[in-house]
């Protein structure tokens, strides 16, 4: 876990280097998620990248403040709001994309894709496992 942490860093790193825009290394994947599925509320939004709800709100107001998202509430319930990229965030979505795949590339250049895959479905797993535990613990907490 340690590992993954330092390389989630450097990769923040990496990102707030190439980027050039206003965007903070920390919206990169607030980005990936909004335009892989536009409309979804902030809370999907917080659950499908593993964050709080608290931080997801506060980086989507910056994200709204610089023109890269709008939120409206929810016509069918009003304690939703629905986040959209605007045509800012659909227009550096491209470079995002491009510098996730670099770092992507680039970490794993030296590495064997029999090893890659096996890597990678090992750390898929986790992740479910990881997601299957928080979940377990938050309906335990509504209990």
């Amino acid at each position: 876990m340690k590992s993954m942490n330092i390389i989630s860093r450097c990769q923040a790193i990496y990102r707030a280097q190439r980027l050039d825009s206003d965007l903070c290394a920390c919206h990169h994947s607030l980005v990936l998620a909004i335009c892989r599925a536009p409309g979804r509320s902030q809370d999907e939004l917080a659950k499908d990248i593993c964050l709080n709800k608290s931080t997801v709100t506060r980086a989507l107001a910056q994200l709204e403040e610089r023109g890269y998202v709008t939120r409206t509430p929810d016509a069918s319930d009003k304690r939703r709001t629905l986040v959209e990229p605007t045509g800012k965030m659909l227009d550096i979505l491209p470079e995002v994309r491009a510098i996730t795949a670099e770092w992507n590339s680039a970490i794993s250049a030296d590495i064997p894709a029999d090893e890659l895959a096996v890597f990678q479905s090992v750390l898929k797993k986790m992740e479910q496992n990881a997601r299957n535990i928080i979940q377990k613990a938050e309906d335990n907490a509504e209990k």
